[in-house]
């Protein structure tokens, strides 16, 4: 059983609130976050606080941390910008694993779908590549494999036709709101929505969330905050739509079958789809609403697990992503990061600490001005009985 870590320590816990309990570690899973510099903040091993109440989620009024840590940075390391801009080898990684999955689909072309072999091509080979593809198209998202934007824009669409279902430029939108309205309830559509807290909220349900997470996050959007349909989306939609047309046409539905399963598998029970929970899940006690990666399955992802240096720098290209934590280590190695995307997956649905619950909601905008009107008026309520008595 682990200590309260130093910024915890005994002398400033009120532990008359816990039941008896001596540490936040007792009777609870272990620690599943690491750091890779233990300091006197977090020493990698204690939890940090009491489990957080499963009925809601975490809602905060502070902003989003990245803004303040970009500046920070940018003070301490001001030739971090350096980094930023667009990397030219995406594109090519971009056409060399869109021919490799094609060139796979039509191999498969005369294969029976249901056959073991057929499913662990379209699991091993055509999840891992079209999830490479989707990670693609969240870096060209970024308009970080061109200087301008309509090659990026091209860019996309050539990734998405691999995934056979047309969402680039949905994506886009959506996307970029994550990252300037992170934790926005009704905007960020990276969160669960109340009826999946509700219905979701046990081990059957993470455990049904974790296979299917590719649909919730294909179609919550949807039902959280839809898009105006541009020329993009037109031009996306009817590309894709006549790709596949033509793929079925050539070599027959077989090869389509094994994209759309891939794409399946890709955002499923996939070592790499882990990253979809470590990235903002909230774990250990922590109000960190970002966490980091920096293992192996990196390599096929983007780097995608560095996704504080990312938040942070997203004009910082993901071969440039390990320089930024070498540049300022004292900022990133300090903080808590997952040490397995698959191990996440597992933890997710097993430990009762973590659920659809555990994530960070702020306030809409238009729910911040109403809050802070209703407080103005009472309190200039409360000031009018104020004076009313002291007249009287």
């Amino acid at each position: 059983m682990g200590s309260p870590p130093k910024a915890q320590a005994t002398s400033e816990v009120d532990y008359s609130y816990y039941g008896g309990a001596e540490s936040f570690a007792e009777g609870r899973p272990p620690r599943r976050t690491t750091v890779v510099s233990p300091n006197g903040k977090d020493n990698g091993v204690s939890k940090f606080g009491p489990p957080q109440d499963p009925s809601d989620f975490l809602w905060l009024m502070t902003e989003e941390p990245h803004r303040s840590r970009r500046m920070a940075i940018i003070k301490a390391h001001p030739e971090v910008t350096k980094l930023m801009g667009h990397e030219p080898l995406t594109k090519w990684v971009v056409l060399g694993v869109v021919s490799l999955q094609l060139a796979t689909a039509i191999w498969l072309r005369h294969t029976n779908p249901l056959s073991w072999w057929f499913i662990f091509c379209a699991y091993a080979i055509g999840g891992t590549l079209n999830h490479n593809l989707f990670l693609a198209i969240h870096e060209i998202t970024h308009n970080l494999a061109f200087k301008s934007i309509a090659p990026n824009k091209i860019l996309a669409v050539a990734a998405n036709l691999p995934i056979g279902i047309p969402y680039c430029a949905t994506f886009k939108r959506y996307h970029l709101e994550h990252h300037k309205q992170m934790g926005e309830d009704g905007v960020d559509t990276d969160l669960p929505t109340r009826i999946e807290l509700l219905v979701l909220n046990n081990v059957l349900g993470k455990a049904f969330f974790v296979t299917f997470q590719i649909l919730f996050y294909a179609l919550r959007p949807g039902f959280v905050r839809s898009q105006r349909i541009t020329s993009w989306h037109i031009w996306n939609i009817a590309t894709q739509l006549v790709f596949d047309y033509v793929l079925i046409q050539s070599f027959g539905y077989k090869a389509f079958v094994y994209l759309i399963m891939s794409s399946f598998f890709a955002g499923s029970l996939h070592p790499c789809a882990g990253h979809f929970i470590a990235e903002h899940y909230l774990w250990d006690g922590l109000e960190q609403e970002t966490y980091s990666y920096y293992g192996p399955l990196n390599i096929l992802a983007y780097n995608v697990g560095y996704h504080n240096e990312h938040h942070d720098f997203p004009a910082i290209a993901w071969t440039r992503l390990p320089a930024l934590r070498k540049l300022a280590p004292e900022f990133y190695d300090t903080i808590p990061s997952h040490p397995s995307w698959p191990m996440v997956m597992i933890n997710f649905v097993r430990d009762p600490d973590v659920g659809m619950y555990s994530r960070v909601k702020r306030l809409s905008k238009a729910e911040r001005e109403a809050a802070a009107a209703a407080a103005e008026a009472s309190s200039s309520e409360g000031e009018a009985r104020t004076d009313g008595k002291a007249k009287n």
